[in-house]
């Protein structure tokens, strides 16, 4: 038996405001500038995790003064009986990777499996380097080992969070601001 998705307004109304579109944007902003420093002139990767990193990306990418390639990827992890964490693509990088600098771009960082194994996929692919670039980590300790963002726009709470390219039950991800659940 399927359980009804509870509406998106139900969730906004016991949901806080954590960042609004200002916020982010200058978070973002800032970024791109601190990328543009890491990059110094070198012709990176531009890579998105789909689907929640779209908003972030595009954002990320017209703060990027630096020119870049782009390419996407969307990848799923299978959690079944068995141990480790597999990735599995629903699609792959179509750019050769190989010697090249490559910009992750990812909506989040919080338990950070996904984003590792992309991570680990570029790097086994023959990237020089991968530079992580989040939107978003939740402050916990339950990241996977060895996973960072090398650059992030805000912190947030341990809490469930939705908005500017996350989901609530695959609503509200194109809300102008990042939105936690109350507890």
């Amino acid at each position: 038996m399927s359980h009804p998705i509870p509406p998106l307004a139900d969730a906004l109304a016991n949901a806080d405001l954590l960042f609004d579109r200002a916020a982010l944007e200058s978070a973002i902003a800032g970024m791109g500038r601190d990328i543009d420093a890491a990059l110094d002139g070198e012709r990176a990767v531009f890579l998105t995790v789909m689907n929640g990193a779209l908003v972030f990306a595009g954002q990320l990418a017209l703060a990027i003064r630096t020119d870049l390639e782009f390419d996407y990827v969307h990848a799923t992890r299978y959690r079944g009986a068995t141990e480790g964490h597999e990735l599995h693509w629903l699609r792959e990088p179509a750019v050769p990777l190989q010697g090249r600098t490559v910009l992750l771009a990812d909506d989040i960082l919080d338990e950070g499996h996904t984003l590792k194994a992309v991570r680990d996929d570029c790097l086994r692919r023959g990237a020089k380097r991968v530079l992580i670039a989040t939107l978003c980590r939740k402050r916990h300790d339950r990241v996977a080992g060895g996973i960072a963002s090398d650059f992030n726009g805000v912190e947030l709470p341990d809490r469930y969070v939705f908005g500017y390219g996350m989901d609530y039950h695959e609503q509200g991800r194109n809300l102008p601001g990042i939105y936690a659940l109350r507890e």
